[in-house]
């Protein structure tokens, strides 16, 4: 983090990667090489801005144990997205972080995972994806379960990891999409109805989520359902958050700050909070 968390620090755009092919969702990710180097975990976030536009939050999309740059996966959603979204190779943005707790991965050790993400979710889990299965670490941790969900066939980003993590030890990929389409020979439907049908144990994963308000609810319960303790459910909010420094309050929910208490929580920590996420 630069000495003055208010002073975002320059990083040139090294590429670009368009990841959707829908009509209705335009994600890109950008590899970004900061002016200095930026030690984050996975689950931690950065304030990206452009200059005389404004300033967005974005969770880190890049593996935390490569040191040489960084990756931010945008889907253009509004005037700061957008901006980005026109930029090109060899352009700037404007950066400050890294920012919030990050997931617990001395607490995950010894127990399998269960991922399961919609759409732009994969991004901020994909830093916590590549520590768990970097070689030095892939020993700690048991079997590895990822439901993958997204609209349709050209909604899923990331598409290009999939093989490379399907090949690690106990690693098991499953996609699915909101309605069937020709030629789609995987799983249809709601995560929170199909990740009964995976076998995993219940008293020993943890289950991580991320995508809409209304997808955590409704995995979670179906997680706790199965027999996973609220203890060891875990999400990250994006919510609202807009300084990175518990400053402007826009993230507070009842006595927490989703910028510095979170963005990672259990879901036994957001049951004892107001329901606003």
């Amino acid at each position: 983090m630069s000495m003055n968390p208010y002073l975002p620090i320059p990083a040139r755009i090294e590429e670009i990667i368009q990841e959707t092919t829908s009509d209705s969702q335009d994600v890109k990710t950008y590899r970004l090489k900061p002016k200095t180097v930026i030690d984050f975990m996975p689950g931690q976030f950065v304030e990206c801005s452009v200059p005389g536009v404004g300033e967005s939050t974005f969770g880190f999309a890049s593996n935390p144990l490569v040191k040489d740059g960084i990756e931010l996966t945008i889907k253009r959603t509004g005037r700061v997205t957008q901006a980005i979204h026109m930029l090109s190779a060899g352009d700037t943005l404007w950066i400050r972080g890294p920012f919030g707790n990050g997931f617990p991965v001395d607490f995950f050790e010894g127990h399998d995972l269960f991922f399961v993400v919609g759409g732009l979710g994969l991004a901020p889990l994909r830093p916590l994806i590549e520590y768990v299965l970097d070689k030095n670490n892939r020993d700690k941790y048991g079997k590895i379960n990822m439901m993958i969900a997204a609209r349709t066939p050209k909604d899923f980003i990331f598409t290009y990891d999939y093989d490379r993590w399907a090949s690690c030890r106990d690693v098991h990929i499953y996609q699915t999409i909101d309605a069937a389409v020709p030629g789609w020979d995987k799983f249809v439907g709601f995560p929170n109805n199909l990740i009964k049908d995976i076998e995993f144990d219940g008293q020993n994963t943890i289950g991580l989520i991320c995508g809409p308000p209304i997808m955590i609810k409704l995995n979670a319960a179906a997680f706790k359902s199965l027999g996973i303790a609220t203890d060891r459910i875990y999400t990250t909010l994006e919510m609202r958050m807009t300084c990175g420094l518990g400053k402007c309050g826009k993230c507070n929910i009842g006595h927490r700050y989703v910028c510095l208490d979170g963005p990672v929580f259990s879901m036994k920590e957001l049951d004892e909070m107001p329901g606003e996420y």
